[in-house]
């Protein structure tokens, strides 16, 4: 990985996986950021040298030099997203695949953001990155700031520059990989509660479409999957959707590694993202470029509580009680700040503390 000064930031600009980006460091956590897709691609505990987060085992490219006739990428409807794909992406303003006459106009699985060229200024304490989605007419910003000694204070703006009032999805796709994450050993915490098996059907052995408290998940044929340790089976797969804790005004979600003794986690305000999405992906695809080889599990902080079309979405209207969609008013804008954190811990934390501003506290 080698550095350079950029001359838009006062930080270093770096190669990372073949990919532009930018780093921000202090003594303890390095943080990588895509220039094009805006990716958090790498929150490292340097000590440790510890990325929790999911970096592919194909080669991966900047979303502007992806073509529809690369074989090794599948040449399907994921294609683009996979050819790029980095650790903590994000789905705006769909989440999930587009209908048959948004595709056909262009829009992407996902929505736009992850496709971006995004221009980069310094902020107190970090880098501003923004660009417009030409489609959706949405200005969206991410601000990312090392707030504590371990913490990562994210701050992200949607401005809708159209005059129509808009449903989107909105979701922070965060997806963890190896080393950290190991088949029957990392260990999951988060206030979830009321849960549900996606209705499609997602592969490996869940239940489809049942419902259950977190984190025991109906198996087929009897049973339950115990989400709170990663599965020790080869291959497994599926999708959950976990509504937060309505009683707090945060969410949050916390893996340990039992081997490198590092816990990983994001917070956030539960107002602003209501469900947590995981999913996960244990050599069970076979199709490229996954060609069963991949160990990952997503846990994703979404105002939306599944992946499906901007119509399903709002067809669906709510989940558990709860919209299943934020509305941009016209001309209006949306904010939303969360954080992710990491460190050394003996154990699984039990919870966090954090007032939506400096270090997240661990609760042990």
């Amino acid at each position: 990985m080698t550095a350079t000064r950029s001359p838009n930031v006062d930080q270093c600009e770096v190669e990372f996986a073949g990919r532009r980006a930018l780093v921000l460091e202090n003594d303890q956590v390095r943080v990588i950021v895509t220039l094009e897709g805006c990716n958090i691609a790498a929150i490292e505990h340097r000590a440790s040298r510890t990325n929790p987060l999911w970096s592919p085992p194909w080669l991966s490219i900047e979303p502007s030099a992806f073509r529809q006739d690369l074989p090794e990428y599948g040449m399907h409807q994921e294609s683009k997203v996979l050819a790029s794909i980095q650790g903590h992406s994000i789905c705006l303003d769909t989440y999930g695949g587009p209908s048959a006459e948004e595709a056909a106009a262009g829009m992407p699985i996902h929505g736009e953001a992850m496709f971006l060229t995004y221009a980069a200024e310094q902020a107190a304490g970090g880098v501003r990155l923004a660009a417009t989605l030409p489609m959706a007419q949405i200005h969206w910003s991410r601000s990312i700031v090392l707030s504590g000694s371990n913490t990562l204070r994210i701050a992200e703006s949607l401005e809708n520059r159209s005059g129509c009032d808009r449903p989107i999805a909105w979701t922070q796709h965060v997806t963890l990989g190896p080393p950290f994450l190991e088949r029957g050993r990392t260990q999951f915490s988060a206030n979830a509660t009321r849960s549900k098996v996606i209705d499609a059907d997602f592969g490996g052995d869940q239940k489809r479409g049942a419902e259950f408290a977190w984190p025991l998940c109906p198996r087929k044929g009897g049973g339950s999957i115990d989400l709170r340790v990663y599965s020790n089976e080869t291959p497994s797969g599926g999708f959950t959707t976990h509504l937060l804790d309505p009683s707090s005004q945060y969410g949050y979600w916390i893996a340990w590694s039992p081997s490198s003794r590092i816990y990983f986690g994001y917070v956030w305000k539960r107002d602003d993202f209501p469900y947590l999405c995981r999913w996960e992906e244990n050599h069970l695809r076979d199709a490229a470029p996954w060609n069963s080889r991949t160990l990952t599990c997503g846990m994703e902080i979404s105002a939306s509580p599944t992946v499906e079309s901007r119509r399903d979405m709002v067809t669906r209207g709510s989940f558990f009680g709860v919209p299943a969609y934020k509305w941009l008013p016209a001309k209006g804008r949306l904010e939303a700040v969360y954080a992710a954190f990491i460190g050394q811990s003996d154990a699984l934390p039990r919870g966090v503390e954090w007032t939506g501003a400096g270090e997240v506290t661990i609760v042990n």
